[in-house]
């Protein structure tokens, strides 16, 4: 079963790739450079079907290994960010999600949970890259992307009960004040 799975990701992966929405035509290559900056908030990207379900309770790991689910997270909001190495929008949006993450402090839990078919790779990356505030969470079975049929990036924002309040498809600027008034829609 899990090979199927891990096939399904590969072809919908070949297919589909990640939202290229953004224009890069390459994928990230490991490098120092700087990154262009994240898209700005594109509302047609900015979905509320999903508003005031649950979080699911996929599992995912924590840099020491231990599992982890979305529901030890509540009591504040959080901001799941669903993301891989290989894929360019996702590396260009992380430096705003860092940004974001130091500048709530405690008020908001930001959390990029890898879908990388390769899990060995997130850890140097982040070691790399050097994020003052971002945690390497990774999904061992790619479990979001498949449950929630989303290509990648998407980021999701939960309330402090765990409830699902939107979610946006593509690569964001997270640091300006159109993606603080959203955020600031979680309780």
């Amino acid at each position: 079963m899990r090979s199927t799975i891990a096939f399904l990701l590969v072809a919908a992966g070949l297919i589909g790739g990640c939202d290229r929405q953004s224009g890069t035509k390459q994928q990230a290559q490991g490098t120092n450079v700087a990154a262009p900056a994240a898209a700005p908030i594109k509302l047609d990207k900015l979905d509320r079907s999903h508003k005031g379900e649950a979080a699911p309770a996929i599992p995912f790991v924590d840099a020491g290994g231990k599992k982890r689910t979305l529901a030890d997270f509540r009591g504040k909001p959080v901001l799941l960010n669903l993301w891989a190495t290989w894929c360019a929008p996702c590396v260009k949006e992380l430096p705003t999600l860092d940004a974001l993450a130091v500048r709530a402090g405690d008020t908001l839990q930001v959390l990029t949970v890898s879908q990388d078919f390769e899990p060995a790779k997130v850890a140097p990356f982040f070691a790399e890259k050097k994020f003052k505030k971002l945690q390497p969470y990774i999904d061992t079975e790619t479990a979001f992307s498949t449950q929630l049929g989303v290509n990648l990036p998407t980021t999701i924002l939960y309330d402090s009960a765990g409830r699902e309040v939107w979610r946006i498809l593509g690569d964001t600027d997270w640091t300006g004040d159109a993606a603080a008034k959203l955020i600031a829609e979680a309780r």
